[in-house]
């Protein structure tokens, strides 16, 4: 993935991020609602403000989400660039796995065919 944060360490961040359930809950909110306070996200989830402001924290650092400072507040919201370069970075990882399974297979079936009496 060549993203703004670049290569590896742009996905590293990413998955890192979204490998926790809490924060994967607080992104698909958040993305429901399009924009929200942390405030807003917490009286919709079972955990505190503090600790919706730390997950907010992780996904920003991972390129998720974005703030903006409104009055007192910060209002996040869902930046799909990251999760759109992530995804087609996993699809390239699929598409190579499968490219090397569909080989394996053909050897396997290769050799099942040449050891026939």
């Amino acid at each position: 993935m060549n993203s703004q944060r670049g290569g590896s360490e742009g996905v590293d961040r990413v998955l890192a991020a979204l490998a926790d359930p809490t924060r994967r809950q607080v992104l698909d909110l958040l993305a429901a609602e399009r924009e929200a306070t942390a405030t807003t996200l917490a009286e919709r989830l079972p955990i505190s403000r503090q600790a919706v402001v730390k997950h907010l924290a992780i996904l920003e650092d991972g390129g998720l989400v974005s703030s903006t400072r409104v009055r007192r507040e910060l209002l996040y919201v869902v930046m799909p660039a990251v999760l759109n370069a992530t995804a087609r970075w996993m699809d390239r990882l699929a598409a190579d796995w499968d490219r090397r399974l569909a080989t394996i297979r053909h050897i396997v079936e290769a050799v099942e065919r040449d050891s026939r009496p």
